[in-house]
């Protein structure tokens, strides 16, 4: 199992902008899909986004299609989440994990919150 940190949350007004980024070790990385997953307080943990190894496919959730990106840099075991047009329902911790498909299949690291005021 590659290790994964989360690292870009913060504090932002809705309709802005945060880039997440997720940090991995190990050799399996590059030949990995790679999927963004967030759990807002008091609901389960569900799916945002995916990428698969190559960068050539991506996939979102309904709810964040046409405002999130899912990108990756396999040269720095790098995979990002770039979040646009925020709103206070996007409020969640945000975890990354090897995927298959928009199935995770890690262990889960600490993720990193993301808060969105009004």
């Amino acid at each position: 199992q590659v290790p994964l940190v989360e690292s870009g949350g913060g504090l932002v007004q809705a309709g802005g902008s945060l880039r997440l980024s997720c940090a991995a070790s190990g050799r399996t990385f590059s030949s990995s899909g790679q999927g963004w997953f967030r759990q807002a307080p008091g609901k389960e943990r569900e799916f945002v986004a995916a990428i698969s190894w190559s960068g050539g496919s991506t996939y979102y959730a309904d709810s964040v299609k046409g405002r999130f990106t899912i990108s990756r840099d396999n040269a720095k075991n790098t995979v990002y989440l770039q979040m646009n047009s925020l709103k206070p329902e996007d409020t969640a911790v945000y975890y990354c994990n090897v995927v298959q498909g928009t199935r995770a299949l890690g262990g889960w690291g600490k993720g990193t919150l993301v808060t969105v005021s009004l």
